[in-house]
């Protein structure tokens, strides 16, 4: 680490952690004097009857509210375009993201062009969104993504069949509300997807080009709640303490890759999501492993201290790095994610794929550097 590097940091939204803090939605929209909220969130969060949790406490409030639930996985350009008409016609002043990523990242989108019109591809690049946005309060049900704390959104363009983001401090959440009762509802394969996502989120954003130091702090801790508690929330889901462990490093992995960038892992795993809308946890814990052994060269002394963060002892930097690789290869295989076969990836598509994760925004970042080539050659060899 140079500490004669500059950084900038900056966090737009204000955290609310505590279990039972979801039940305080009310007093944070009455406090903030909204009107109208419109809930955002998912069909899986309807089912879960998580949803009625949060709208109970509005109605005790007297509050009105509306719901759209339309949001699908990947959330695509459509699901904006549909959660914009409905903002617009219900006059809503807020907007309430429950679920997780992609409830979140939609509504995140749904607040830009709610306000300043348009496309929302046409917001995506640096400099696009301007100050007129929609405001948002974000309550996640799932211990994966961060987006309750990013100020980035993911986005498919359903005719590209390709993910882009659209990034800026002003879509972030205000307020995020962190519950750990709020999780409880995961199923255990979710609950192992997601939280192999924040374990990327974390390693990614440690390794990245663009690393500094107060990312780097918080990742190291998402690794550590992350390797400590997963296993334990796989197997028992209503272990509380497993739960809010999860949730936390979540928060604190979203707020480093925020603040740093993902890098190949996430350019492979968009790229099939946009391609297969396969789910977003899954593609990263499948190629995390083959990505880290690729990059190892290139960052053995981070890797060494992921090891720490781990649990484990290691007597020299090449060792920490070797058993780093092989602890997360082990914990995908303890919490049963699936194998890259199972996303039917086809050999006519690896041309497209590898284009798609060259370029991706993040590629730039990656510790080491990847060509198309690079990547095609990767997707084969997670293949064979």
């Amino acid at each position: 680490m140079n500490l004669l590097n500059s950084f900038s940091f900056e966090l737009p939204t204000k955290i609310e952690y505590g279990v039972g803090a979801a039940k305080s939605l009310a007093d944070v929209i009455k406090n903030k004097n909204f009107k109208s909220p419109l809930l955002v969130t998912d069909e899986g969060v309807l089912r879960s009857g998580v949803l009625k949790r949060v709208s109970d406490t509005l109605d005790a409030h007297h509050l009105k509210w509306e719901v759209f639930d339309r949001v699908e996985p990947n959330p695509k350009d459509y699901n904006v375009e549909e959660g914009t008409e409905t903002a617009r016609r219900l006059g809503a002043d807020c907007l309430v993201a429950i679920g997780g990523g992609s409830p979140i990242d939609c509504a995140k989108a749904i607040a830009v062009v709610a306000r300043q019109g348009g496309a929302v591809r046409d917001y995506e690049g640096p400099g696009k969104i301007g100050p007129d946005v929609l405001p948002l309060i974000a309550i996640p049900t799932t211990a994966g993504t961060g987006s309750e704390v990013t100020f980035s959104s993911v986005i498919t363009d359903s005719g590209e069949k390709f993910k882009f983001s659209i990034k800026d401090p002003k879509i972030a959440p205000r307020v995020a509300l962190i519950d750990p009762e709020m999780t409880l509802t995961m199923p255990p394969a979710l609950t192992a997807a997601t939280g192999m996502d924040a374990l990327t989120h974390a390693i990614e954003a440690f390794t990245a080009r663009a690393s500094e130091p107060l990312a780097d702090a918080a990742a190291l801790y998402a690794i550590e709640l992350i390797g400590t508690y997963l296993k334990s929330a796989v197997a028992d889901g209503d272990n509380l303490e497993a739960r809010a462990g999860m949730l936390l490093g979540s928060v604190l992995a979203g707020i480093a890759f925020s603040h740093s960038d993902v890098a190949a892992v996430h350019c492979v795993a968009e790229a099939l999501g946009g391609k297969y809308d396969a789910a977003h946890g899954v593609c990263n814990a499948v190629v995390l492993p083959a990505v880290m052994q690729y990059n190892m060269e290139y960052c053995k002394e981070q890797y060494a201290r992921i090891a720490v963060a781990l649990g484990l002892t290691c007597e020299t930097i090449d060792e920490g790095a070797r058993q780093a690789v092989a602890a997360v290869q082990q914990l995908a295989e303890d919490v049963r994610l699936p194998e890259f076969a199972t996303l039917g990836v086809q050999e006519d598509d690896l041309e497209e794929l590898a284009a798609n994760s060259f370029k991706n925004g993040s590629n730039i970042d990656n510790p080491r550097p990847m060509s198309k080539e690079d990547y095609l050659n990767l997707f084969r060899a997670l293949g064979s």
